[in-house]
């Protein structure tokens, strides 16, 4: 069957694309009300892959003994891998079109400005304002969009309190009244235990990178590596203490604790991790911060020993992650790893870490558990039952509780303790607007997206197209296109929204309409890969095969890392190839090309110029060649020879849209003056 890639769009963003056993008595011991008291400690971005490796290696011990002595599974994340959607859906059990909270932004009703997203824009209840209401006592920091601090029935340090990469200085300067805390004056209490950049020691930066002294003195600045680095450091150094001061002082039910640094060091150094045979300016960088991610994954087993140590007979501890991470892979384009704006969700994997360890859990694997599994297990575990609206289940495979009962059709219902989710306008709450402009600089947000009608729903454009797009992929193609219509007629020449409007129409079986938003895609943006694909789809379903795979080539032509189009050509013709070379001399340039093309990705330039020589050599009319020289020239600082490559591609393949546009690029480039 052909397969519609209905969301999302594709952005071409860089200037070139290369192709180029000791059972412990408390794990089934302790209090047996059901009422024990329990701590979900969430590490961003923490792999699985990664952490069974570094366990084979016994680099792990604290995470060992969660695997020999609890349940453990591989937790099934769910798109888009954006961290405010998917710790929202692990807090609430609810997913995203029923909490509301779809990226990273919401829009102002009234100005349609963006905005960050806060507390006030979930319309669920969270574990937090659950548990409250049945008269448990909670602790909750730095979770995403917790600021405002809600009342609840105990403490939340929101996650303004250093907040994630928004900050210009990688934290709020916000004191008690902006809702910092709740309450208020626990503001005064945990600022001695908030620690900032500039308090890292440089005997604790040693063991992660390989600096000079100077660069730790330098003023802080995110979009330095080292600046990064030393925020998320600091970050979690100062979410550990503040938990544990919590924890051990105020004895909550629940503690709730989220780690951002293992994420942010993984986006800032994860290429590295475990790479050989790097050259270049990626052998520099492996020289300086090629540990840098194991090291962070140590520290996570350590502070996830200090967690452990702070359990009692009584508490059970869930560890999560929201999803994985692709580590070790080398860039297409080497030059992505040269500052922050390779950030972005598409790094992540789908499948994070789930562990339960101590009080009522049995040792074992749990049978495919998923992040709306979360909350009806903590709530299980405090003796609470999950509501029916709840999507997830409790993971009683690995518990020696029964699930409480009877259950609850919904916790929604009348008013929350205190200030009630959702009940204020984005409006309401104060947002710094270097937040949003910090948010675009990551690539997270597009510019100059147009304010929404009067009445418009308080989502930005991106998280009402990741909505939409959940509904695509759970096959509601209906609720789909209505959703992908209302966003193109807000933003008409939004080549993306097109395409994904077209993919929803299709699945409808309404191709005319699906085709005529292609073509106009198409126009907005030529390089657009799943507008290509969508008219594959429409063409096949059609009967139309060859035009199909001509169209399937297309979008693997101008993207060949892009797999649904590239197992279409491979079902349909055999090969994903499409440039098959016709002559042995071709077949020899390709190889040549080829191997240059993994040399460029290792930052050995000069052994991909050689190769790219010889492929000229033997085959000069073979396009890929200079398509490739055009790549290595531009990773060189070499324009106009960028350029010059692109000029005799073009030569050979004058319809050839990819070209064109980098052409344009690279020439628009060549004639700015040098700073």
């Amino acid at each position: 069957m052909a397969r519609w890639f209905g969301h999302g769009g594709w952005k071409w963003l860089g200037a070139v694309v290369a192709t180029l056993s000791v059972t412990l008595a408390i794990a089934t011991c302790g209090n047996r009300s059901g009422r024990g008291r329990v701590i979900v400690l969430g590490l961003d971005g923490m792999d699985p892959r990664a952490v069974d490796l570094l366990m084979s290696e016994g680099k792990l011990p604290h995470f060992s003994r969660l695997r020999q002595d609890g349940a453990y599974g591989r937790l099934l994340s769910s798109k888009p891998l954006l961290s405010p959607v998917v710790w929202t859906t692990i807090a609430t059990g609810k997913t995203p079109e029923q909490h509301g909270i779809g990226h990273f932004v919401a829009i102002d009703d009234k100005t349609g400005e963006q905005l960050p997203v806060t507390s006030e824009m979930r319309r669920v209840r969270a574990l937090w304002n659950i548990l409250s209401e049945k008269q448990r006592t909670v602790a909750t920091v730095g979770w995403w969009a917790t600021w405002p601090s809600e009342k609840v029935n105990g403490e939340v340090v929101s996650d303004h309190t250093c907040y994630h990469f928004l900050f210009q200085q990688g934290q709020s300067d916000a004191g008690p009244g902006a809702g910092v805390t709740y309450p208020p004056e626990l503001f005064a209490r945990i600022a001695p235990l908030v620690r900032r950049p500039r308090d890292v020691t440089p005997s604790e930066v040693a063991s992660f990178i390989t600096v000079a002294p100077e660069e730790l003195t330098r003023p802080f600045d995110f979009n330095r590596d080292v600046g990064h680095f030393l925020w998320a450091l600091a970050t979690a150094e100062s979410y550990r203490a503040i938990s544990l001061e919590l924890w051990r002082k105020d004895r909550p039910d629940l503690l709730m604790t989220y780690i951002e640094g293992t994420d942010s060091i993984e986006h800032l150094f994860g290429h590295l991790f475990r790479a050989g045979k790097l050259a270049g300016e990626l052998a520099e960088q492996q020289a300086r911060f090629g540990f840098a991610v194991e090291q962070m994954y140590l520290y996570a087993d350590r502070l996830l020993g200090d967690f452990m140590d702070a359990m009692d007979r009584d508490t059970t501890l869930v560890v999560v992650s929201d999803h994985g991470f692709n580590l070790g892979a080398t860039q297409d384009d080497p030059s992505k790893t040269r500052n922050m704006r390779r950030v972005s969700e598409r790094f992540h994997s789908l499948e994070g870490i789930i562990y339960l360890y101590g009080n009522h859990v049995r040792r074992g694997r749990l049978e495919e558990p998923k992040i709306l599994d979360v909350t009806p297990t903590v709530l299980a575990l405090t003796g609470v039952p999950p509501a029916r609206d709840m999507p997830g289940r409790v993971l009683a495979e690995g518990l020696t509780l029964a699930v409480p009962g009877p259950a609850v059709a919904t916790y929604e219902t009348g008013a929350a303790a205190g200030a009630p989710a959702g009940a204020r306008s984005a409006r309401d709450a104060t947002a710094d607007p270097e937040i949003v402009e910090r948010l675009k600089s990551l690539g997270y947000l597009g510019s100059g997206t147009s304010p929404p009608p009067a009445g418009a729903t308080r989502h930005s454009p991106q998280g009402e197209g990741n909505l939409a797009a959940i509904h695509f992929e759970a096959g509601r193609y209906a609720e789909a296109a209505a959703a992908y219509a209302r966003l193109v007629e807000q933003e008409p020449n939004d080549a993306s929204l097109r395409t994904s409007l077209a993919g929803a129409l299709g699945a409808l079986g309404r191709y005319d309409e699906a085709a005529r938003h292609l073509d106009i895609a198409i126009h907005l943006e030529p390089l657009n890969v799943e507008a290509y694909h969508n008219r594959a789809v429409i063409d096949e379903r059609q009967g139309k095969r060859e035009a199909a795979i001509a169209q399937y080539r297309r979008a693997v032509r101008y993207n060949p890392q892009y797999e649904p189009s590239a197992q279409a050509l491979i079902r349909l013709t055999g090969s994903a190839d499409v440039r098959p070379p016709r002559t042995e001399a071709e077949k020899r340039a390709a190889q040549l090309a080829e191997t240059a093309s993994h040399a460029a990705r290792r930052g050995d330039y000069a052994e991909a110029l050689k190769g790219l020589a010889e492929a000229e050599k033997a085959a000069p009319r073979y396009v890929l060649t200079y398509q490739y020289r055009s790549n290595v020239a531009y990773l060189m600082g070499d324009v106009p020879g960028a350029v010059r490559a692109l000029e005799k591609a073009l030569q050979i393949e004058p319809g050839n849209a990819l070209y064109k546009s980098n052409l344009a690029r690279l020439r628009d480039q060549a004639a700015k003056p040098k700073q």
